[in-house]
């Protein structure tokens, strides 16, 4: 069984040593650097564990964007090994139905950002409704999901 659990001192160690695939790098960051971020955003922010049972096979991030207000998703990742598996379909609905509780604020969008280059996880959120919105930021498209939020 697939859950999110929010990353706390028992379990950031784990998250550290999640691995991207060779050339994934490229596509998304490291935990490491994503719970940086998500110690600078604290007060709008909530880093998960993807878990199987007990076992973290990935990490994903919530993030709340009082300006616009919209809840982003940040560096969603499936450890190398687990890939393929459908860890990174079901955290999604996960992140979705935490956004759903608006624990941040409200909102009826959700927008991430993902690599051109990057099929498996465009084709992954287009089959959850998310649209490219027109917006690219360096090598990132960026999709929206509104009005289901």
């Amino acid at each position: 069984m697939i859950s999110l659990r929010k990353i706390t001192e028992e379990n950031f160690v784990n998250a550290f040593n999640l691995k991207l695939a060779p050339g994934q790098d490229r596509f998304v960051s490291h935990p490491v650097r994503s719970l940086a971020q998500a110690y600078v955003y604290r007060e709008q922010c909530q880093p998960f564990g993807i878990y199987q049972d007990d076992e973290m096979v990935g990490y994903v991030m919530v993030i709340y964007d009082y300006d616009i207000p919209e809840y982003d998703i940040w560096h969603m990742m499936i450890d190398e090994s687990k890939q393929g598996r459908g860890f990174g379909s079901a955290a999604l609905d996960l992140a979705l139905d935490y956004i759903r509780t608006k624990p941040f604020g409200p909102s009826d969008r959700v927008a991430l950002t993902c690599h051109k280059e990057n099929t498996r996880a465009l084709a992954l959120y287009k089959r959850k409704g998310f649209t490219e919105t027109g917006a690219v930021y360096d090598e990132e498209i960026e999709l929206a999901l509104t009005g289901k939020a």
